[in-house]
């Protein structure tokens, strides 16, 4: 009987009193049924979930991004490795997308087999949002004219998330530092009652940093505001791949910001300044260098961030406009600073 019930409820969209908010088969038909929302009608969030927002956020053609986390009662996150936490099983995410409206709702969930990935799509009204197909949308809402966000399939989470290490983008070491960039390109002000990494460690959510980062305010330690911010989002929106020990290892070009490994210059300046790229852009005449010091138009980082012709764009997944102001930081410190130290006068290896 209460098997005939539920399903009643779930057809025709009515909340059941006691029902748990983990959804019993994955994924839930409806993000309603995902336990995000004490309230449906008002989408009024469920207290006990945890907003955060990344110091450095990631780049979609300009989206309003809400994020959301829940862990299982009793547990916390193991930070003893500051690059790749150890999430429990049971944690859970959701990252809201707004545009002219509400696009689109993503949640991840770690399961004792791994990750599992799914996007809820909002209707036109934003009265309901179903889970989308596997394989994604391809035109949502309108971005800009003619542009249309694109909801990615489930094998575009898994190649994002599952590149490197660090399963979550936002929610990190750097990411939720309490000393927040505000030269950041899109900084985010830290939303009412959102968290910080000392906040976290406090509560006992975090536990095991390394001594250096129990503070909860790491920062990126650089010369001038601008490094700063640049070194941060080439962090925030490329670091996910471009890793030292993830898929892409052999390529030997990161661009993470790491608190675990010690380093005279970080990675993004040591596997990017004069070495050459492996990718040449069509209409130069010989390769470039990844970063070529002062020398932004001969640099291939600049020119692929630039770009939104599918064979040359980076990231090649997530965004279908260029990030115009974040085009503007690289170049601005390519030409103005890659030729000088990026840490502070008498820090040595970390």
């Amino acid at each position: 009987m209460k098997k005939k019930v539920f399903v009643a409820a779930v057809m025709f969209g009515v909340p059941l009193a006691g029902v748990a908010s983990t959804p019993a088969a994955w994924p839930a038909p409806s993000l309603r049924e995902t336990g995000l929302y004490a309230d449906w009608d008002t989408k009024t969030v469920d207290a006990a979930k945890i907003r955060f927002s990344p110091q450095y956020p990631l780049w979609t053609d300009g989206a309003v991004k809400t994020r959301w986390m829940e862990l299982p009662p009793g547990t916390f996150i193991d930070a003893a490795n500051p690059d790749a936490w150890q999430f429990p099983v049971g944690t859970r995410f959701w990252k809201e997308f707004t545009f002219s409206r509400r696009a689109e709702t993503r949640l991840i969930e770690h399961t004792a087999e791994g990750w599992n990935y799914a996007t809820y799509a909002w209707n036109d009204e934003e009265t309901e949002a179903l889970l989308a197909p596997e394989r994604g949308i391809a035109r949502s809402v309108v971005i800009r004219g003619t542009v249309r966000h694109g909801i990615p399939s489930r094998s575009d989470c898994r190649s994002c998330h599952e590149g490197s290490p660090q399963r979550i983008l936002g929610f990190s070491t750097l990411q939720l530092s309490a000393d927040r960039d505000p030269n950041a390109p899109h900084a985010e002000p830290l939303p009412e009652g959102g968290v910080t990494l000392r906040t976290l460690v406090e509560r006992g959510l975090v536990r095991g940093l390394p001594a250096h980062l129990a503070d909860g305010a790491p920062r990126i330690a650089a010369t001038t505001a601008t490094t700063r911010a640049a070194l941060g989002y080439l962090h925030g929106n490329c670091s996910y791949c471009h890793t030292r020990t993830g898929e892409l290892a052999s390529l030997k070009f990161s661009l993470q910001y790491p608190f675990t490994e010690p380093f005279d210059d970080p990675p993004a300046l040591e596997t990017t300044i004069g070495h050459i790229s492996k990718y040449v852009p069509s209409m130069w005449d010989a390769p470039g260098e990844r970063v070529r010091p002062s020398d932004p138009d001969r640099s291939v980082l600049a020119f692929r961030m630039g770009s939104r012709n599918p064979v040359s764009q980076m990231p090649p997944l997530g965004s279908r406009l260029v990030d115009e102001e974040a085009v503007a930081l690289i170049r601005k410190w390519i030409a103005e600073e890659t030729g000088s130290p990026v840490r502070q006068p008498g820090e040595g290896k970390r």
